[in-house]
């Protein structure tokens, strides 16, 4: 008993959430009925997304559970509902991106409370197969026209013409939506409601339901119902407008302006409350605007119909042709348009239907409904092609002929041009498979090809280490060279400041002592008077130890001598890198034994 309790208070508050959530929102605020009415049942319908729903998805639904074999006042309980409801919900997921799931446990509870509530306001736990078609066709997505034709293909006979019995029907059971939502003493059901509808009593055909339904205003009993598909188009609306009572920027959705105040213009909220400043009040007539268009725009629109650039007048809806059909019942089928005008496609389309006898027209029963609309649709579309044949004079046949030619010569054109592209990318695709697979020649030839790279790899690292090393070894020498120049310098200033007392100076030292001491300055014959240990004093004892060997010399030259030596060890090293030929080791050894040459030379000096 405790559990049955919690059960039932779980069913009440599940029963009541998606009423308790509309009050929130606070619709009630809206002074206009027809505009409350539609945001209340736009709400429901996003509550329970059913706005995903297009109403072709939920044809295919009726069809899958079989509520096209059954009468229309046949009663289906509550289980059987819910399950109708999950594989829509279910199928919806499906086609759902990932990202986009919807919640299908939540949606079946609020949109079976919201029905049963609808529907079954005394509790008998049934609803008729009528009442749901009618609801869920109504408040599902899509185009307006493409439920009205569903609608229309419900409630006529097999001759196309609408039954005002069932017509009634379906308004007595529509407009118990805006019942559900509190409004139902503006749009509830009368019994005058089907002659506010259609007045005179005659033949009401597709195209005139159509007209009447959608006409503009509509019937003051189903005004609701085009203005929440307006509301669903124009939501996400931007106007870059200001409003003349909130002052807001922008506006989203409807706009309303003004015929009698220039420039007033108030925004869906606003003019919904009822609100007005200023010289207007909200008796003057607005004029409902569901996009923006820029001052140029509006301007050359004004021009283009003034020249009759632009139709005035189109048709709310296509026109149908006046005959029994209900392709609405069939998923599988395309969308009814005007007939095609070619007489090859309309011979193709009806070559793929069996031919429908005239009982199989004519019979009332809705058990074969399927078969019996492709019959029909096949017989409407041979019987055109027909009429088509012996109608069309000789010019409009030759014509179509022409067209029909020159449409082959075209299609011909691009099958020659897709052959001619298929060949080239199939001769591509082989050379790049030949070059890409290695020939025999080319594997016996790539391990010789490796070891010579891994060859001329390794020489060029050795001659790039022994350039380095050489290149060190010349910054040791100029290193040192600098600083036998400092000492040589040194010596010529010490003999330059003793040459004015010395009787043993020779004549150039003494013409040379009134000069600047560069060490360019004194002669090469110059002998002086001290020992080569005494000017070099100081120095480390390898250099001392060089100079101090043999027969005194001039330093300077000796100095030259050596770097023009190392200037041409580093010149015959740079020809070295550049070859990499069998002779590089001799050019090595003949590099080296010059430099020992050299370094000899040095020392003997």
């Amino acid at each position: 008993m405790i559990e049955e309790g919690s059960k039932r208070g779980k069913a009440m508050v599940e029963k009541r959430q998606l009423f308790m959530e509309m009050r929130a929102q606070n619709f009630d605020v809206i002074r206009l009925s027809t505009y409350r009415t539609a945001c209340k049942l736009r709400f429901v319908q996003k509550r329970c997304n059913l706005h995903l729903v297009d109403v072709w998805n939920m044809i295919e639904a009726f069809r899958d559970n079989g509520l096209n074999t059954l009468d229309h006042n046949a009663e289906i309980n509550v289980s059987r509902l819910e399950t109708i409801l999950s594989s829509i919900y279910y199928q919806l997921n499906k086609r759902l991106p990932t990202t986009h799931q919807i919640n299908v446990e939540q949606s079946i509870g609020l949109l079976l409370n919201f029905m049963v509530a609808t529907y079954d306001s005394e509790s008998h736990g049934k609803l008729t197969v009528f009442s749901m078609k009618a609801m869920l066709a109504t408040m599902c997505g899509g185009k307006i026209v493409d439920k009205l034709r569903y609608i229309f293909s419900q409630i006529s006979d097999s001759s196309g013409v609408m039954v005002f019995a069932k017509f009634d029907q379906f308004l007595r059971e529509v407009l118990k939506l805006p019942t559900a939502v509190f409004e139902g003493p503006s749009f509830g059901y009368t019994e005058h409601s089907v002659r506010t509808c259609f007045p005179q009593q005659k033949k009401i055909m597709l195209n005139t339901f159509l007209d009447v339904l959608m006409a503009d205003p509509p019937p003051q009993c189903l005004v609701w119902l085009p203005l929440m598909h307006r509301l669903a188009n124009v939501e996400n609306v931007f106007h870059p407008v200001e409003c003349s009572y909130c002052r807001s920027e922008s506006m989203m959705g409807f706009r309303y302006r003004c015929q009698q105040c220039h420039g007033y213009q108030l925004c869906q909220s606003c003019f919904w409350r009822g609100h007005a400043n200023g010289p207007h009040s909200n008796q003057h007539q607005m004029k409902e605007h569901s996009s923006w268009k820029s001052p140029a725009k509006k301007l050359s629109h004004a021009i283009s119909k003034s020249l009759g650039c632009v139709p005035i007048g189109e048709p709310p809806h296509p026109v149908f042709p006046e005959q029994a059909e209900r392709p609405q019942e069939l998923t599988h089928t395309v969308q009814p348009k005007p007939v095609a005008n070619n007489m090859n496609d309309t011979l193709l389309m009806s070559s793929g239907a069996p031919t429908p006898s005239k009982s199989v027209l004519e019979s009332p029963s809705r058990l074969d409904e399927e078969h019996r609309l492709i019959a029909r649709y096949a017989a409407r579309l041979a019987a055109e092609a027909g009429n088509s044949t012996q109608q069309c004079p000789p010019t409009d046949l030759g014509f179509n002929f022409d067209a029909n030619k020159q449409q082959r010569q075209l299609i011909a054109e691009l099958e020659n041009k897709n052959r001619e592209i298929l060949q080239e990318i199939q001769r591509l695709r082989l050379e790049h498979e030949q070059a890409s697979q290695p020939t025999p020649e080319k594997a016996q030839q790539n391990p010789t090809l490796l070891t010579e790279l891994r060859l001329l790899r390794h020489r060029k690292d050795e001659l790039e280490r022994r350039m380095s090393a050489l290149q060190e070894s010349r910054r040791e020498l100029m290193v040192q060279l600098e600083g036998l120049m400092r000492l040589l310098k040194d010596e010529e200033q010490k003999q330059a400041s003793q040459s004015g007392g010395s009787p043993h100076s020779s004549p150039s030292h003494g013409a040379g002592c009134s000069m600047p001491m560069p060490i360019r300055s004194t002669s090469a014959g110059s002998t002086p008077t001290h020992t080569p240990q005494d000017c070099l004093a100081g120095v480390g004892g390898d250099v001392l130890e060089a100079f101090a060997q043999g027969v005194p010399r001039n330093l300077r030259n000796d100095l030259l001598v050596a770097a023009d030596s190392i200037t041409n060890t580093m010149s015959s090293l740079v020809k070295e890198l550049h070859s990499v030929d069998d002779g590089a080791e001799e050019e090595e050894t003949n590099m080296r034994n010059g430099g020992d040459r050299g370094t000899v030379r040095v020392h003997k000096h």
